[in-house]
């Protein structure tokens, strides 16, 4: 397998504003992009402003360009401008559904191997994001459950014509007693924000997702599980500005959790983690198996900029899917990640931690596995 391309842009800019100056970041933007940020209406084919985060997505031009360079060259509040990247659902390749090697006749083997099944926490009062492709809106397994929706897609609403973020809001947030045996979800009674960033054909830009960041952390969700990205060439920096964004996020309480990615093939080749699980403030998530051992797909640690933090469950993964399906097994670090993200909530339930006091918790208490850190990092994480 080839290294991947450089990373598809969408020839839009993401602009990261002073924290402290953002009214400033945005007058200067104005000034530069010819836009009054007095307005009150902001053309959001010029510019999107997200103030939880102090980040805006401005429309490209060229000339445009240089002068936001030279002014985040100069000290003021407008500090890092980076070229816009296209993300999409991390799928792994695939592959004919395989009912793994486990009793699943009342939870799934991934609940189990994360000791959810003997957990006495919830998740109740717990507020988790899955931004990702959307949500079936129709499931019946969620009824009279508190799920807020938003969709960041410019003509599509939240209903989730792909089905992979009805499975990864299944997997964190899900039954476990549904109508039909198993049981597939851990923080079952956590509080359900659905956020659409990924289209209906699982792909989006950042943006979007840079939104839904956005409308959690100002909803105060204290988890983000992101199930996306781009892979991205050895030793390609990570972005600075989702690195800012996720540090801001840990500041006011919320923890971003982010897919490896799923561009290995091992053991011929492991290939990095992608964007933007790479950022070191943000938990980057592997994939393992019924028998605990990596993923053939799993992207690890092979340079000294993105590093795996994590492993959860991320084979051959029961949950609920986009009707008329209903359920559907699934293989990913995308997989996995929902699985990390839901033990997250139950430790935030038990022990009241949020942030970085949280992810400190969620690693500690991992299980340690014999695989090398560079492909599983702490180890396989444990509901408390």
């Amino acid at each position: 397998m080839t290294e991947p391309a450089e990373v598809e842009t969408t020839g839009r800019f993401l602009v990261l504003l002073q924290e402290d100056a953002v009214d400033e970041g945005v007058a200067e933007l104005g000034a530069i992009a010819g836009f009054d940020p007095n307005s009150g209406d902001l053309d959001v084919d010029t510019v999107q402003v997200f103030p939880e985060l102090g980040v805006a997505v401005v429309s490209a031009d060229p000339n445009l360009l240089a002068e936001l360079n030279g002014a985040a060259e100069r000290p003021g509040p407008v500090q890092i401008v980076e070229p816009e990247r296209v993300v999409h659902a991390f799928a792994a390749p695939a592959e004919e559904e395989v009912e793994p090697a486990a009793d699943e006749s009342v939870l799934t083997w991934g609940l189990q191997a994360v000791g959810a099944d003997v957990s006495t926490a919830t998740g109740k009062g717990v507020k988790v994001a899955v931004l990702d492709t959307g949500w079936e809106q129709n499931h019946p397994d969620f009824a009279g459950r508190t799920i807020t929706t938003k969709s960041f897609i410019t003509g599509e609403d939240v209903q989730d014509g792909h089905g992979h973020g009805t499975h990864c809001i299944g997997t964190s947030c899900g039954p476990r007693k549904p109508a039909t045996l198993p049981g597939y979800g851990i923080a079952y009674e956590a509080e359900i924000f659905a956020g659409k960033v990924l289209s209906n054909a699982g792909s989006g830009a950042d943006g979007g997702i840079l939104a839904g960041i956005d409308w959690a952390v100002a909803n105060g969700c204290a988890v983000i599980s992101m199930s996306l990205g781009a892979d991205v060439p050895a030793n390609t920096p990570y972005s600075q500005i989702y690195e800012t964004v996720a540090q801001r996020a840990l500041a006011k309480g919320t923890l971003i959790i982010a897919a490896a990615g799923n561009a290995s093939t091992r053991p011929a080749r492991v290939a990095p983690v992608g964007h933007p699980a790479r950022c070191p403030s943000i938990i980057a998530v592997a994939a393992v198996d019924v028998n605990r051992a990596i993923a053939s797909f799993s992207s690890g640690t092979v340079d000294k900029i993105g590093q795996v933090d994590l492993a959860g469950p991320g084979v051959d993964v029961y949950s609920s899917f986009k009707l008329p399906d209903k359920y559907k097994r699934l293989r990913g670090t995308s997989m996995a990640t929902p699985h990390v993200s839901g033990v997250a909530a139950l430790i935030a339930e038990r022990t009241g931690a949020r942030g970085y006091e949280l992810w400190a918790r969620l690693s500690s208490t991992a299980l340690r596995l014999p695989l090398p850190s560079t492909d599983i990092g702490g180890g396989l994480v444990q509901a408390p």
